[in-house]
């Protein structure tokens, strides 16, 4: 889904089909696209600082309580329809200290708390994609190699140190690179991430829960995954061309298209060189997003 930047325009690429489809979504007009799954999105309203959620395939929306705190990371576990939907917002106090507010769909406030950790969290070192719930927990990652998880049932929050093996270390004490970007998402009860740099191509990593050690994988296990910066999302049962591939989206003043790499082939189709590399500028303006199973077209 590309963000319309200018007026009530939608576009919705469909990497299977590569069919193209443009929409009116007058309902997301002033609003900023913060996550994404399970078909709907979360909207921040600018002005009001109004949360809400939105399904761009029914129209369906559905409001939050009023929040009047600045934010870095937010999330939801799953659709806001289901009785099992949290929301998740991290809010930045100090290096030792975050305040973590949650709330579901019905609900008339916000339960905010802040907590403490050991490790100095930074998150100028966080982007927002890389965060993803699994199991009851919302893991976050940073750049420095620090794992935060939070319990939604316990309400704790925990911050670990897990670096990522082969992830360059001159970003961990440099600011980040606009060429380098960290991605993770969760597949088949799985925390995955993903690290992607200009001059190399990208490596996937599957969290050791037990150990909380990062292994690489070679293979995603005929499974697809989709990249973005505002959230990325798994791919089960695709076909076979489009299997153990990662998906980015390319998007610029000069092209706005879908580069995938082979895991298998180890390459990028087509080949990274044939987009401008720097066109992959507006990441705030794209996001993966799941059709419903009965969607057929937009009216």
């Amino acid at each position: 889904m590309y963000c319309s930047t200018y007026g009530e325009q939608y576009e919705f690429l469909n990497p299977l089909h590569h069919g193209t489809y443009f929409t009116e979504l007058p309902e997301l007009s002033g609003s900023k696209v913060c996550y994404a799954k399970d078909s709907w999105l979360l909207q921040h309203q600018f002005g009001t600082q109004q949360l809400f959620f939105f399904n761009p395939f029914t129209r369906k929306m559905i409001k939050l309580p009023r929040f009047d705190h600045t934010f870095y990371l937010a999330a939801f576990s799953c659709a806001p329809t289901s009785s099992e939907c949290v929301l998740f917002i991290v809010s930045y106090v100090s290096p030792f200290v975050v305040t973590i507010s949650t709330c579901y769909p019905g609900a008339t406030k916000w339960t905010i708390d802040n907590y403490r950790h050991q490790l100095p969290l930074s998150f100028n070192s966080i982007v927002r994609n890389t965060v993803a719930f699994c199991n009851g927990l919302f893991y976050c990652l940073s750049f420095d190699g620090l794992l935060a998880m939070f319990d939604t049932a316990k309400c704790t929050w925990t911050v670990l140190s897990v670096p990522l093996l082969k992830w360059p270390r001159k970003l961990f004490a440099t600011k980040l690179c606009r060429e380098d970007f960290l991605y993770m998402t969760e597949q088949g009860g799985d925390i995955i991430a993903i690290s992607q740099c200009y001059s190399e191509k990208p490596i996937v990593y599957k969290l050791d829960k037990k150990l909380m050690q990062w292994k690489v994988m070679r293979t995603l296990d005929g499974g697809t995954l989709f990249a973005g910066f505002m959230s990325s999302r798994p791919g089960i049962g695709l076909p076979r061309s489009m299997r153990n591939c990662i998906y980015f989206p390319v998007y610029g003043r000069q092209c706005k298209s879908i580069i995938s790499f082979s895991l298998n082939h180890y390459r990028f189709y087509p080949h990274k060189d044939w987009f401008p590399w720097n066109s992959r500028n507006c990441f705030d303006d794209i996001v993966w997003i799941e059709p419903p199973r009965d969607f057929f077209r937009f009216t």
